[in-house]
C-alpha cells in the first residue's frame, strides 16, 4: 500500500487563521467597550472619582512605604557591618590586653628576682 502526499494549498489555512484573528479582535473590542462605558449618573461619577483619588493616595503611600523599607534595609546592613567591626575590635583589644598582662607579669617576676640577689660588696678604697 502506497500513500502519496498531495500538496494542498495553504489558502484554506490562511483563511481560517484570518477568521480566528478577526473574531479575537471583535471580542477584545467588545470587552474594551464594556470597560470604557460612560457613567450613567452622578453618584457613579463621584464613586469613580473617589476610587481614582484613593488609588493615587494609596499609590503615594505605597511608594513612601517602599522607600522607608529600602532605607531601613540600608540601616540594617550598616548596623550589621558596624556590629561585626566592633566585635572584631573587642577581640583585638582583649588579645592586646592579655599580652600586656603577660608582659607585666614577666617584668614583675624579673624585679622580684633582682630583689633576692644579695647586694654586691662595694669597692672602697681605704
Amino acid at each position: 500500500m502506497t500513500v502519496t502526499k498531495t500538496s494542498e494549498p495553504t489558502h484554506i489555512d490562511k483563511t481560517a487563521e484570518s477568521q480566528v484573528e478577526g473574531e479575537i479582535r471583535e471580542f477584545v473590542r467588545r470587552d474594551i467597550a464594556t470597560f470604557r462605558r460612560q457613567p450613567e449618573n452622578e453618584s457613579e461619577v463621584v464613586a469613580n472619582n473617589i476610587g481614582t483619588l484613593l488609588q493615587r493616595v494609596a499609590g503615594t503611600s505605597v511608594k513612601e512605604i517602599d522607600k522607608l523599607i529600602v532605607e531601613l534595609q540600608t540601616l540594617r546592613d550598616m548596623l550589621h557591618s558596624e556590629s561585626t567591626r566592633v566585635q572584631r575590635e573587642i577581640v583585638e583589644f582583649a588579645t592586646l590586653s592579655q599580652a600586656a598582662m603577660q608582659s607585666t607579669k614577666i617584668i614583675a617576676e624579673s624585679l622580684t628576682h633582682w630583689k633576692r640577689v644579695p647586694d654586691a660588696p662595694s669597692m672602697r678604697e681605704d
